[in-house]
């Protein structure tokens, strides 16, 4: 704790609050990363990369506010958000919307989580992507397109 205590310390005192770049801002998010787990945080850190994309766009940072923006706003709101960046080539995009559909489309979320694993090189993710869709279908037993849990 005293490490994060003092981390914070030279973070305030790194700018001089005439500019902010790119480092500020992802030193502050990975900051409030570090916070208790708590629903206030998300706030902070949805605004930190709301203005980090205005400095220097990329589309992990892109997918990265919208999970936050999940975790302010709710994951139904979060699905147009994430859709609009379009990443379809991107495991991490699938990863992301498999996340976000898998508390109101089941089906949508298994074939979000499915193109990931087609997507994606790394065994390891492949293996958790595997026990997600394992979850959702435990959850949830599928008859045309009613879903009843269990």
């Amino acid at each position: 704790m005293a490490l994060i205590e003092r981390g914070n310390y030279y973070l305030i005192n790194a700018t001089d609050r005439n500019e902010i770049s790119k480092y500020h801002l992802e030193a502050g998010i990975a900051y409030w990363h570090t916070t208790p787990t708590d629903q206030n945080k998300w706030p902070y850190i949805l605004q930190l990369y709301n203005k980090l994309i205005l400095i220097e766009y990329s589309p992990i940072t892109a997918l990265n506010r919208t999970f936050a923006f999940a975790r302010v706003y709710g994951n139904k709101k979060a699905i147009p958000e994430a859709e609009k960046l379009n990443l379809t080539e991107s495991n991490y995009y699938h990863e992301l919307l498999g996340y976000l559909y898998s508390d109101t489309d089941t089906t949508e979320a298994i074939e979000h989580y499915e193109q990931a694993i087609k997507l994606t090189k790394s065994k390891t993710e492949k293996q958790t992507l595997k026990k997600e869709i394992e979850q959702l279908r435990k959850r949830y037993v599928i008859f045309g397109e009613a879903y009843f849990m269990f």
